[in-house]
């Protein structure tokens, strides 16, 4: 009940009860409101400022939790991207360097993922940098995976087709050469016998009588025979596959023809002096992916550790070339 209230009256000289009008009761029961309301906000402000909810605790905790175990994904994204990059030497030089396949190039094991927009969609949080940062990890392992993958396909491929290709590696001497004496001219620049300048050669002279056998150096497939009074003369051409070809030339008699299938030491033709030769001689050229190499690597089927050392001393001697 609300107090009745008094004021002294000196012209009655007496206490007369003060009466309000109706418009001050209503100002002050709106001004009693106004100030309810204000105090009820500012002690909401300073609730939600300085307190936490049961809710919003849990939710901080919850946060917290996440970033802990983004943080350990990340780690352990870290230790998978050593391990792929362990993985992927191993394959380019080892695995691929036994089967004599070219390494991944870098261009495709290190290649990029996706767009410039790709991770937009992660932009604008609070944490956008650790999610995207986590997600570009997770691409990049996922495309080096892939390729890896794949990678590994070819090698096992490789390893099954091993045998094949151990006998389409032409790994001996196409002329009967076992005393070494008939290596005249090495791979490299030599002095050409008709124009007398230094020229490359790109392959390997081996000098024998008229008639004498010339062999296939790999199984493989005859896949060009051609004769001609000019240059080489008549030549053979042999495809062994896992990138490998061979090449004769000079020959006095072919005795294959093309598409004809074709072992390793089978007699193919003969030893001559055709097309720009200046005594009967076999020219021969291997080559490795459309590039020619030198063919004195490829005798390790026919030559000692020692023997091998002597023609590598030879080589080394520069000469002039039969052709």
């Amino acid at each position: 009940m609300a107090k009745t209230k008094y004021i002294f009256n000196s012209k009655s000289l007496a206490y007369e009860e003060v009466r309000k009008s109706s418009g001050q009761k209503i100002a002050n029961t709106f001004l009693f409101l106004i100030t309810a309301l204000a105090f009820s906000v500012g002690l909401t402000i300073l609730a939600y400022t300085f307190t936490q909810t049961p809710r919003e605790r849990m939710q901080k905790a919850e946060l917290e939790q996440v970033k802990l175990q983004y943080s350990i994904m990340n780690d352990r994204l870290d230790k998978l991207q050593v391990l792929m990059k362990e993985m992927s030497d191993r394959d380019d030089n080892i695995y691929r360097v036994i089967f004599e396949a070219e390494p991944i190039p870098k261009t495709i094991r290190q290649a990029g993922y996706g767009g410039v927009d790709r991770y937009d969609q992660l932009e604008g949080y609070s944490n956008s940098e650790l999610l995207t940062k986590t997600a570009k990890k997770l691409d990049v392992l996922a495309s080096q995976m892939y390729v890896q993958s794949k990678s590994f396909d070819e090698v096992f491929e490789m390893a099954r087709n091993k045998e094949i290709m151990l006998a389409s590696i032409p790994a001996i001497q196409p002329v009967s050469n076992t005393n070494l004496k008939r290596l005249s001219s090495f791979y490299g620049y030599r002095i050409d016998p008709i124009y007398k300048i230094n020229k490359f050669h790109a392959g390997v002279d081996f000098s024998a009588p008229r008639g004498t056998p010339i062999y296939s150096s790999g199984s493989g497939k005859v896949i060009r025979t051609s004769k001609a009074t000019r240059g080489y003369g008549n030549t053979i051409t042999i495809d062994h596959g896992f990138g490998y070809q061979t090449f004769y030339a000079h020959i006095q008699d072919i005795k294959v023809k093309i598409g004809e299938e074709v072992k390793r030491g089978q007699i193919i033709g003969s030893v001559g002096n055709t097309g720009k030769s200046t005594a009967p001689h076999l020219h021969y050229e291997v080559k490795k992916n459309g590039h020619t190499v030198n063919p004195i690597y490829y005798f390790f089927n026919d030559l000692s550790p020692d023997e091998f050392g002597l023609v590598l001393e030879q080589s080394n001697y520069s000469n002039q070339t039969l052709d």
